[in-house]
C-alpha cells in the first residue's frame, strides 16, 4: 500500500465511521430528531454499524486501522513504524470531516437544540443565563456528546482505566484475526466480526466513560465542536480530552503485547 492510499483510506473510512457513529448521536440527542430518547441501544449498534460500514469501504485501500490504538498495536506487532504518521494523519483528519458531516446533516436539530431554554436557560431561547454558560464552559457543553465522550463520574483513574480495557479488547480481536494474504487488512467477515466486539464493548463498557476506544474518534470531533459556530455550545471540555487519547493508545499498545507473548 502507498503512503497516499493510505492516507485516502483513512480519512474516507474514518470519515464514514464518525459520520454514521457522530449521527447516531445526534439523533437520540438532539430535538426535532425522529429518533431522539433512542437510547443506548440505538448507540451501541449505530456505532457498531458504523464500523461495519468504514471497514468494509476502506479496507482495500488502507487495512482499514480507522483508530490510533490499532495503528500503534499493529506497528508494535510487527515492527514496521514508518507509516505510522500517515495513518494518524488520515485518521484525525477523517475524524474532523465525519464531525463536520454530522453538523450539516443536523443544522436545523443542532439550532433548535441549543437555543431551547429548557436545555440552554435564559428568559428566552437565544440568552443563556450566566450560571448556565459558566457551567458549560468549565466542562461540556449541552451537545458536545454528540461529538466526543465524556465520564459519567470523573474519576480520572477509573475513567482511564476503563478506556485502556476497553482498547484491549477491541485490538486483540483485530489483532488475532490477522492480516489477509493480500495484505488489505480485514477480510469482509473480518469487520463484521470487529463491528459485533465494537457492539459488545459499548454494551458491556461503554457506561463508565461513552467508550472511545479510539484518539481519533474523540480528538477530532472535539476540536470540531470547539471550531463549529453553534450558539450556547458551551465548553469542549479539554481537561478531560487527554483520557480518551492516552487511555486508547496504552491499550493498544499493551493488547500488542499480550499479542506478542500469547500469540505470537
Amino acid at each position: 500500500m502507498s503512503s497516499s492510499d493510505i492516507f485516502i483510506g483513512e480519512t474516507i473510512g474514518t470519515a464514514i465511521l464518525i459520520l454514521l457513529g457522530g449521527g447516531v448521536c445526534a439523533a437520540v440527542t438532539l430535538k426535532a430528531s425522529k429518533a431522539r430518547n433512542a437510547g443506548w441501544l440505538a448507540i451501541t449498534f449505530g456505532w457498531g454499524f458504523a464500523v461495519l460500514t468504514a471497514v468494509y469501504t476502506t479496507a482495500p485501500l488502507s487495512g482499514a486501522h480507522l483508530n490510533p490504538a490499532v495503528t500503534l498495536a499493529i506497528a508494535i506487532k510487527d515492527g514496521d513504524w514508518k507509516n505510522v504518521p500517515v495513518y494518524w494523519a488520515g485518521q484525525v483528519l477523517g475524524a474532523m470531516i465525519g464531525a463536520g458531516l454530522v453538523w450539516i446533516a443536523y443544522y436545523g436539530q443542532f439550532h433548535a437544540h441549543l437555543t431551547d431554554r429548557e436545555i440552554v436557560g435564559g428568559p428566552g431561547a437565544q440568552a443563556t443565563t450566566a450560571k448556565a454558560v459558566e457551567a458549560q464552559e468549565k466542562g461540556a457543553g449541552p451537545v458536545l456528546g454528540v461529538f466526543s465522550t465524556g465520564p459519567e463520574v470523573r474519576v480520572a483513574w477509573q475513567n482511564l482505566a476503563t478506556e485502556i480495557i476497553g482498547t484491549i479488547v477491541l485490538v486483540l480481536a483485530v489483532l488475532t484475526q490477522g492480516l489477509n494474504d493480500k495484505g488489505n487488512g480485514l477480510g469482509t467477515l473480518g469487520a463484521l466480526i470487529t463491528a459485533l466486539v465494537v457492539v459488545s464493548i459499548g454494551l458491556s463498557l461503554g457506561g463508565p466513560t461513552g467508550y472511545a476506544i479510539n484518539p481519533a474518534r474523540d480528538l477530532g470531533p472535539r476540536i470540531v465542536h470547539a471550531l463549529l459556530p453553534l450558539p450556547n455550545k458551551g465548553g469542549s471540555d479539554w481537561g478531560y480530552a487527554w483520557v480518551p487519547v492516552v487511555g486508547p493508545l496504552i491499550g493498544g499498545a499493551l493488547a500488542a503485547g499480550i499479542y506478542n507473548v500469547a500469540f505470537a
